[in-house]
């Protein structure tokens, strides 16, 4: 039996390099470093807010992203990578990243416990499905940030610290990308390459997620079909077919369709397909409360699923679109990361990231197993994937968006 299953990784990565006035000296802010006591805040104060961010980060990369592009990533990375580097920041530094993420109304302590609560629920990984979010930070061998700082990581953010020799620039990426291999199970290996001699610190966010399907496919019905990247141009594509229940809703109003895809564990795929020419008007209005909509209007129906197998990576350079969101400072001269170092003036000099996700079928034995449904004798819907559609994979447990992105075209890798 072929154990196949529905795999994603991801690593986003924050790098802060040095800038060289040893000798600036300035107060620092503190954002509330000392620990609230006031009991751990539901990560599900996050989930708003990491929502918002989300789809203003979506609506940036769409507009830099190429036609027949796709687009994947995870919000959940990229929002605590910046939230790690938020605890380190003062001033209009920290007011620009808190005002990006949606964190305004909050302070850095209730936002560091919120991603405390936010692992440590998704630690608790079923045995069904690998759930792994992480962090760590490279620092350079004769840099020491504030222990504070430090503290501050490996407790709320469950960071590995390790210390790197930068000026030694390939040795430094090799073993910065052999920590992000061995962390996404060697799916994202090269990440990390040009790094500067005079770097301080990179920041390291990773999340990996394989699932197995609640209810797998059988190979044996995947057939060649073809899938329109757009009014001109198709590809062939392997796809899978599927009759079964599934909570599905047509939104007439906003000329989508919707299905969820449960995997094995507390985690689907939402599925948002829009109708013929109207992907564009679906993306410009797209938003967390049209996300709540779908999710309280599906109800359980009968459904023949045509769905392509696919395998996609996605990567991308954030600096641009994190500038054009609000945070400027954090790239200049004048940053203030006084919070992870008063002797040495930190900038970020590059932010990345990168996300693998593949979709196939689990092995046909199994599928042969789990496909016995009671079915209604009404005549199922059709969904055929088979032009562009958007994909979101939700943990519930947390209300996350684990990943999201269009999938313009199946066989671009």
């Amino acid at each position: 039996m072929r154990s196949i299953f529905a795999s994603c990784a991801v690593a986003a990565l924050l790098l802060v390099a040095v800038w060289a006035d040893h000798h600036g000296h300035h107060d620092h802010h503190d954002h509330g470093s000392n620990h609230s006591h006031d009991g751990i805040m539901s990560c599900h104060k996050l989930s708003p807010p990491n929502a918002d961010f989300a789809f203003a980060l979506y609506k940036d990369l769409n507009a830099k992203t190429d036609a027949g592009k796709n687009i994947f990533y995870s919000p959940l990375g990229i929002s605590t990578v910046l939230s790690m580097l938020s605890t380190g920041a003062g001033g209009d530094t920290h007011s620009q990243l808190f005002s990006t993420l949606g964190y305004s109304a909050l302070k850095q302590n209730q936002v560091n416990e919120g991603f405390e609560h936010l692992f440590h629920m998704l630690g608790h990984s079923q045995e069904n499905q690998k759930l792994d979010v992480g962090n760590a930070v490279a620092v350079r061998n004769d840099f020491n940030p504030r222990e504070e700082y430090l503290k501050d990581i490996k407790h709320y953010y469950s960071g590995d610290i390790f210390k790197v020799d930068f000026t030694k620039a390939e040795e430094a990426a090799a073993e910065i990308n052999r920590v992000i291999a061995a962390k996404t199970q060697d799916k994202i290996k090269d990440m990390v390459k040009d790094l500067d001699p005079a770097m301080a610190m990179v920041l390291i966010n990773y999340v990996y997620f394989r699932g197995q399907w609640e209810k797998p496919f059988d190979g044996n019905l995947t057939q060649k079909a073809d899938f329109h990247v757009d009014e001109t141009s198709k590809v062939k594509v392997d796809m899978m077919r599927r009759t079964g229940r599934y909570d599905f809703y047509q939104d007439a109003d906003n000329h989508t369709t919707i299905i969820m895809l449960p995997y094995k564990g507390n985690t689907s795929m939402m599925i948002v397909l829009p109708d013929e020419g109207k992907m564009k008007e679906v993306e410009d209005r797209i938003n967390k409360q049209y996300i709540h909509h779908w999710h309280d209007s599906l109800f359980r129906n009968s459904v023949n699923l045509f769905m392509p197998k696919f395998s996609i990576s996605a990567d991308a350079s954030l600096d641009n679109t994190l500038k054009a969101m609000g945070i400027t400072d954090a790239f200049e001269n004048n940053a203030d990361f006084s919070g992870i170092s008063e002797e040495v003036k930190l900038k970020v000099s590059k932010v990345s990231h990168q996300a693998v996700l593949s979709v196939d079928e689990t092995g046909t034995e199994a599928a042969a197993a789990t496909t016995i449904e009671i079915m209604p004798m009404s005549m199922p819907e059709t969904m055929t994937l088979n032009r562009p559609f958007m994909l979101f994979i939700l943990e519930h447990s947390t209300k996350s968006i684990l990943f999201m992105g269009k999938i313009n075209n199946p066989t671009a890798m």
